[in-house]
């Protein structure tokens, strides 16, 4: 491809880079803005956001016995002890805060006689998920863009980040390139904030948009920043086979808590063989996963290994508040109010993430996180609505601890920063290689599916590990590359495989079942050995290192 440095077409200078297009990353960047720092938002679409279909907040409308010290209960029994209790402490102080900021801005959360209304998700003790009838994500990011916009936040739209630029340690910004012409944009700054999302479809079935390929993640690692608690990738629970034209469409749990029944191919309500008090209600999304899996896997699913979704026993009222599912599925030919959809698990979302303190500090000097970039908040397993708390309060969170954390004016080499990152994108340009990219990628999704699904064991997790490292010694020997969106593509194979492949260590490695890591050899929750933390960070030979952290 003959990228060099040369070709670098533009710079830009900030206070605050926020990378990522999502609700975190624009509530990290209006909070940074109102903190009085340049601002610049640089993205290559909205990722899962506008999918968001509510999020946590324990205000007590639905009822007055929630609170906050309610809130970190229900997160940590429903994280299995695992989460940071720093995280936890600060996501449920700052919940209702961050929601009476939304609110301000004129987001129009549904309300009856002046009552905000609450939604019951499963694992939540009391009703808490505010929403927005039309559609909670595009609604909640369409009134941050317009705040962004009226405060000053300089926007890109449409990079890919390539890479950090770091001197000496510190994250001074990155490099993007646009997919289709190859230009390429250095945006230098004192204060960076991750916010691009998880781990993508680094699995075969899963919910993730395209846009996503894990890059929060190995961005931060390259950069010397610790991931943590890799292994617990949630399955979401009830995800869209059929109709197909609704296929990979997330079935709200809220709907559950309003009525809805999970039903197998026998006609029984099967929920209640698991969870014999509530059923469908007051169970957290990785157990629920489980136990429709076992349904299917024990033979008492339908044909396409999928559960029925009953969507009829819904109150009429109450069903068509859910104006976009109701839209969508009768868009596909099949009305709610008289059928429902078919679902089965499906990888949905990512437990760990960049290690980070309550202020979203990476403890990379200059380098921040939030969002699903971040991990240590939900522990084992991510309570149902708590994907939207996280990003409507972490967002702000790091976007606040940035400002605070500017690194200090320095003067440094430049063009030598910017050349290093620049050789990240010519090294996934070689074209001597045989493998295309697009075939890494699926040969990954098809490993992990394989490997590290719902259920582990050691010989699927070792046979994965040897699958990686073969895919890994094509990814080293250069692959097919013939263009600039086929350089980016080698790039997202080589950050897909390697957290893959922490990921199937990780989950080798964490000799217990726990939440959303579930290990048929080791079928029991061991909080002798290991109420801790996995973490990964890259070793001073390029090796994954790993370590034991203690719980905070």
């Amino acid at each position: 491809m003959g990228v060099t440095s040369s070709q670098i077409e533009s710079v830009m200078t900030t206070d605050v880079l926020v990378l990522g297009g999502g609700i975190a990353g624009y509530r990290a960047a209006v909070a940074a803005r109102e903190a009085d720092c340049s601002v610049v938002l640089a993205s290559l679409a909205h990722g899962a956001s506008p999918y968001v279909i509510g999020a946590n907040i324990p205000l007590g409308a639905s009822d007055p016995a929630d609170g906050p010290q309610v809130y970190f209960d229900d997160m940590v029994r429903g994280g299995y002890g695992l989460n940071d209790r720093r995280l936890v402490q600060a996501m449920a102080a700052q919940a209702v805060p961050s929601f009476r900021e939304l609110d301000g801005l004129g987001v129009p959360f549904a309300r009856e006689n002046g009552r905000v209304l609450q939604r019951h998700l499963s694992g939540n003790t009391y009703p808490r998920s505010v929403f927005v009838p039309e559609g909670t994500g595009r609604v909640i990011l369409d009134y941050l863009k317009a705040r962004a916009k009226a405060i000053g936040v300089a926007t890109c739209q449409g990079w890919k980040v390539i890479s950090l630029l770091s001197d000496q340690g510190e994250v001074v910004g990155a490099l993007l390139v646009k997919r289709h012409t190859g230009e390429l944009l250095a945006i230098r700054a004192r204060a960076t904030v991750l916010a691009m999302g998880g781990i993508g479809r680094i699995y075969d079935d899963s919910t993730y948009p395209a846009d996503i390929a894990a890059d929060s993640y190995a961005l931060a690692y390259d950069v010397g920043a610790r991931l943590v608690d890799m292994e617990f990738v949630q399955f979401e629970p009830v995800v869209t086979v059929w109709p197909e034209e609704c296929r990979g469409l997330e079935m709200p749990t809220a709907m559950l808590g309003d009525g809805a029944r999970l039903i197998n191919a026998k006609g029984e309500r099967f929920m209640f063989r698991y969870n014999p008090e509530h059923g469908e209600k007051r169970i957290e999304k990785a157990r629920m996963s489980l136990c429709i899996q076992q349904e299917i896997d024990e033979g008492r699913g339908f044909p396409d290994d999928t559960v029925l979704f009953d969507t009829t026993s819904v109150p009429r009222e109450r069903l068509e508040s859910y104006i976009s599912h109701c839209k969508r599925l009768r868009a596909a030919g099949v009305d709610p109010t008289v059928e429902g959809p078919r679902v089965r698990p499906a990888a949905h979302s990512q437990m760990g993430g960049v290690h980070i303190d309550h202020h979203g500090w990476s403890g990379v000097p200059g380098l921040y996180a939030c969002g699903e970039a971040a991990g240590g908040v939900h522990g084992a397993s991510r309570l149902a609505g708590n994907g939207g708390s996280e990003t409507i309060i972490f967002g702000a969170i790091a976007g606040r601890g940035a400002a605070s954390g500017l690194l200090a004016p320095a003067a440094r080499d430049w063009p030598r920063i910017e050349r290093m990152a620049v050789d990240s994108l010519r090294a996934a340009g070689r074209t001597h290689g045989s493998a295309e990219p697009i075939e890494i990628k699926r040969a990954v999704r098809q490993l992990m599916a394989r490997a590290a699904g719902l259920y582990r064991d050691a010989t699927g997790l070792a046979a994965g590990i040897a699958d990686a490292d073969r895919l890994q010694a094509e990814v080293d020997a250069g692959l097919k590359v013939e263009s600039t969106s086929e350089s980016i593509a080698a790039l997202e194979a080589r950050n897909m495989l390697l957290i893959a492949r922490l990921i199937l260590r990780a989950a080798l490695a964490r000799t217990e079942s726990r939440g959303a890591h579930q290990r048929r050899d080791h079928r029991q929750q061991d909080d002798s050995a290991w109420l801790k933390h996995l973490s990964y960070r890259r070793g001073p030979d390029g090796q994954p290192v790993q370590e034991l952290v203690a719980i905070q």
